[in-house]
């Protein structure tokens, strides 16, 4: 892996050097824009309609639109002058109980290696952080950009997740659809909760994967090797009608084998005449 950025954990007094590697990727399928008629990729051009130009790297600015129209210009040597813009430190500020973070606020996961020199002070800090069952919140500056970040320790290493901050998340107040609940009867409460409890399992990420990427995939390889790709049948989701018989149908769908079985072992226990 690319080492992204190289810098150090401060953690009180102690300066924990690291290196920063990105812990996950995307695995979509990349396309490209091409010219129906040749096939030719098509290009993307920094164009100004005004001077009627394509617009080399070089002239092109930063702009931060203050009113209609008007904009305020920025430059790299702008975003330099900045304090602690060229800081290479992981600013611990709080440790807390990762049950208190809501899953809204990740947004970008990293490994923390430790650098030469720094492995001792790393190994402290991480079977600390299990021993009082905390993780850490910190401030980061990656490529002169503050962020809110945790550290907590996953696969023996420390990782680093980007957060967002509280003025980044929106607020569901606006959703009118959830403001009015409709009444519940008890029955449905039961049926549901009984068919969550059938669909309760430990999380195994292996058993999940991405079926579209796979049959996409296999569309391209087959067009590829010039055969014909077969048309599927496309499942209609109707509207549900009847929410208890649903729910009934819902609930005999995922009853465990175990479960089903139980009346069985029940019937063997009378004794007939």
């Amino acid at each position: 892996m690319r080492t992204l950025w190289k810098g150090a954990i401060s953690f009180g007094l102690v300066n924990v050097p690291v290196g920063l590697y990105t812990a996950t990727e995307k695995k979509t399928l990349k396309f490209n824009y091409l010219h129906e008629k040749c096939k030719t990729p098509i290009k993307y051009e920094k164009r100004c309609p005004v001077c009627n130009v394509e617009v080399p790297p070089e002239e092109i600015v930063w702009g931060y639109e203050f009113q209609k129209g008007q904009y305020v210009i920025l430059k790299e040597e702008d975003f330099e002058r900045l304090p602690d813009s060229s800081v290479k430190t992981i600013d611990i500020v709080d440790f807390v109980d990762l049950e208190e973070i809501d899953p809204v606020y990740f947004e970008k996961s990293y490994f923390l290696e430790p650098s030469k020199g720094g492995e001792k002070a790393y190994a402290l800090l991480k079977r600390a952080m299990v021993e009082t069952q905390k993780i850490a919140v910190a401030k980061v500056t990656i490529r002169s950009k503050e962020s809110l970040a945790v550290l907590r320790v996953a696969q023996n290493v420390l990782m680093m997740e980007t957060i967002f901050y509280p003025d980044e998340i929106r607020s569901a107040a606006a959703l009118n659809g959830v403001q009015n609940e409709p009444a519940l009867h008890e029955n449905e409460i039961k049926m549901a909760n009984s068919l969550i409890a059938n669909l309760s399992s430990h999380f195994e990420p292996a058993k999940y994967a991405n079926r579209y990427r796979e049959d996409l995939m296999k569309l391209i390889e087959t067009k590829i090797n010039g055969g014909e790709v077969a048309q599927t049948e496309t499942k209609e989701n109707g509207k549900i009608i009847d929410l208890m018989a649903a729910l009934r149908a819902s609930i005999a769908a995922t009853e465990k084998p175990e479960a089903k079985a139980v009346p069985e072992k029940r019937r063997s226990h009378i004794k007939t005449g």
